[in-house]
């Protein structure tokens, strides 16, 4: 008898967590079906990061179930289906001696191991992701010459050369000026429509990610809303999701 297909590339349940005596999560229940583009928007200390680190089997699950591709996270062995860009890699070391090239070919090291070699088809897979993201003229420059938004470009490459089916993003946009922002979301949008990657995006951008994701997720806490883009827009009681007034200011970059 076959096995049920596998829909979703992530399915959160019930998961309850606190430090001490503060419980920063509760009971939240969410899935990221395969080939969506989530938006996950929060205030400052609500649980965001904590969620991200028990999806990356970074902190133990105390209650609740959390599944990656159908398994639980805490036997999930295939990580390269993963690709991670914490907010962090915004403070890269500028004085570190590596080339673009050098900082994508990192990726590969969980796969092919620290000491091996890349062969032929590595490093094409390198040239070939780094063209993805639009950064083929950078590719002998030191990560330290580049401006922000262009090493948050080689350092999706550096997410995107394990061939990962979900890529995780945490704030990427943070210290990005606004004109490489809206380059970055159309990458993301080729990403997740041409290449069918699931995408889940950490943001406090909340006017230019509407135009992008397909779901909205608002966590504080507990899961306020999970929906289409649509309905999170057309949602008058955003101010609930956050404790204080918020206004949703969409950008339409297609039109006038």
């Amino acid at each position: 008898m076959n096995s049920p297909k596998i829909t979703e590339a992530v399915l959160i349940k019930d998961i309850t967590f606190q430090y001490g005596n503060q419980k920063v999560l509760e009971n939240v229940s969410l899935q990221i079906k395969k080939g969506s583009f989530l938006g996950l928007v929060g205030p400052n200390g609500s649980g965001k990061s904590t969620l991200i680190k028990l999806l990356l089997g970074l902190l133990p699950i105390q209650s609740g179930e959390i599944k990656m591709f159908g398994e639980r996270v805490s036997k999930f062995k295939q990580w390269e289906k993963v690709g991670f860009v914490s907010q962090k890699a915004n403070s890269f070391n500028s004085g570190f001696p590596a080339t673009v090239f050098e900082v994508v070919s990192m990726g590969l090291y969980g796969k092919i191991g620290l000491l091996r070699f890349l062969n032929r088809q590595h490093k094409q897979l390198v040239r070939d992701v780094i063209a993805q993201v639009g950064m083929t003229d950078f590719i002998h420059k030191n990560i330290g010459e580049l401006s922000g938004g262009q090493q948050q470009r080689v350092f999706i490459a550096r997410a995107l050369v394990s061939q990962p089916e979900l890529l995780i993003l945490d704030e990427p946009t943070v210290g990005v000026d606004a004109s490489s922002v809206k380059q970055f979301y159309d990458m993301l949008d080729q990403l997740n429509k041409e290449k069918g990657i699931t995408l889940l995006l950490v943001t406090h951008d909340i006017g230019a990610m509407t135009d992008h994701v397909t779901d909205v997720a608002c966590l504080n806490k507990t899961l306020h809303f999970h929906g289409n883009t649509a309905d999170f827009e057309s949602n008058q009681d955003l101010s609930a999701f956050y404790g204080h007034d918020v206004h949703l200011i969409t950008h339409n970059h297609g039109g006038h």
